[in-house]
């Protein structure tokens, strides 16, 4: 009579090890995924915080938010312009006003120099803190020509997701809070589409120059 072999039991080692091999591939896709959102990685386009070529409707949607006037604004609204719009919030103590400060620079320069009227935008990432009136007060200390976006949470939320902006809310101690966010300026076409993604890390005339490239681009495609 033939003898079977029982099968070879297996040991701790073989269970751990397909676990361990779970878990590592769990944790690179984690870390991907942050890392992802917190550098605002476009698709295909690799990182948001230098100026990329976008091309079609890779990132952006539709919003409907309301205006320093508490009128409804929606991107239909903008239509027809090109829109430079940057995604802060007012209680920023350094880069955000850096920012705005760079974006009304920019905006006379282009109209100055290039004779080119472009739209800019500003949509706060703090809706709780920065109503209507509190951003015309503000913003007008930059440039009255800005137009500022405020709105539900839920509606500030979901244009962030649409336009890959990333932001965190950064608890401080008692009631007072910041938000850590991504500071990147989006270039739009009249047609509503980002062309270009624009990061902290361009100066005035650095940002005129690729927008002036932008529109150039444009119209040669269209000749």
């Amino acid at each position: 009579m033939t003898v079977e072999t029982p099968p070879a039991s297996r040991t701790r080692a073989s269970y751990v090890i397909p676990a361990a091999g779970v878990l590592f591939f769990a944790g690179l896709a984690t870390f991907i995924h942050y890392n992802d959102e917190r550098r605002v990685t476009l698709k295909g386009q690799g990182n948001c915080p230098c100026v990329n070529n976008l091309r079609g409707p890779i990132i952006g949607g539709p919003f409907t938010l309301v205006d320093m006037e508490n009128h409804t604004v929606t991107e239909r609204n903008l239509l027809g312009n090109w829109v430079l719009l940057y995604f802060g919030y007012t209680s920023s103590p350094d880069v955000g006003p850096e920012q705005l400060q760079l974006m009304a620079k920019a905006i006379n320069i282009l109209e100055s120099r290039h004779n080119f009227k472009i739209l800019p935008v500003f949509v706060t990432l703090d809706p709780q803190r920065d109503t209507p009136s509190h951003l015309r007060a503000y913003l007008k200390e930059f440039e009255s020509r800005i137009v500022g976006l405020t709105g539900p949470v839920s509606a500030i939320r979901q244009m962030a997701q649409e336009y890959r902006a990333y932001f965190k809310k950064v608890e401080e101690e008692g009631d007072d809070y910041l938000v850590d966010c991504s500071h990147n300026m989006y270039l739009m076409n009249p047609n509503m589409e980002v062309v270009r993604c624009i990061g902290v890390e361009y100066n005035t005339d650095e940002l005129s120059e690729a927008i002036v490239k932008e529109v150039k681009r444009t119209s040669t495609d269209k000749s």
